[in-house]
């Protein structure tokens, strides 16, 4: 997965959804009938900056590594102001973490955790992550029925699987590739915390379980991960 072209497709699409916006806000405006009984029902997309934790000794991360992440949820209002509500979602995620832990298999197809030294010349090491997700959020803001623009705060719980996955290592004349490692996790459960004001707001996401399970280097280390994404998330009414 090319990030640059990742990028691209957000640019276009986070332009085409603000318009499509900006043309709902003023059509809004222009009509006398409130709706008290609004939800805030909203698509969002967020990029993220993808951060390993927990990692075993001398692991590295290098180069760029990042996400793209986009769904819908539904809003449930909790009181009368409807200023606090539930949200419910589903939506896609793709990861991908550029680091030196090489991941691969024996001829007894036994799984291999070795970290890249110095020594070594190689072009790329990563491994790359495609999730169904559930986002669960308890939700503030200070909208209105005929607010668009408002502050909010979100946080919660996300869970997801791993639809497919790749471990990806390059070097001159040498490529090795694993999508089936049987220490990974596909089952993935993280915290997630948002806040701005009206369509940008800054996105934090921990996952509590980590990747690997059982798992450790060829030096004895064990093998874990945790993801920590920091980023930006769009919501779109």
């Amino acid at each position: 997965m090319k990030i640059k072209y990742l990028l691209l497709h957000l640019t276009c699409l986070l332009s085409y959804l603000m318009t499509a916006q900006e043309t709902q806000e003023a059509a809004a405006s222009d009509s006398v009938v409130v709706d008290s009984k609004y939800r805030e029902d909203q698509f969002y997309l967020g990029v993220t900056f993808n951060l390993l934790t927990n990692k075993p000794a001398n692991m590295q991360q290098n180069g760029f590594s990042g996400g793209l992440h986009f769904g819908f949820i539904r809003d449930m209002p909790l009181n009368a102001q409807r200023n606090w509500a539930l949200g419910l979602g589903a939506g896609l995620s793709m990861n991908t973490y550029n680091q030196n832990l090489f991941v691969g298999e024996t001829e007894s197809e036994e799984t291999i955790f070795r970290i890249i030294d110095s020594q070594v010349n190689y072009d790329k090491n990563w491994f790359s992550t495609y999730l169904v997700e559930v986002p669960l959020q308890l939700r503030w803001r200070t909208s209105t029925a005929s607010t668009f623009k408002f502050w909010r705060v979100y946080t919660g719980l996300q869970l997801g699987y791993v639809y497919a996955y790749k471990f990806n290592f390059e070097q001159p004349g040498n490529q090795v590739v694993q999508t089936d490692v049987p220490e990974f996790d596909r089952y993935r459960l993280g915290l997630t915390f948002s806040f701005g004001y009206d369509t940008f707001n800054f996105f934090f996401y921990y996952n509590i379980n980590p990747f690997f399970s059982d798992a450790v280097t060829n030096e004895g280390n064990p093998v874990e991960l945790n993801s920590l994404k920091l980023g930006l998330m769009f919501y779109i009414l």
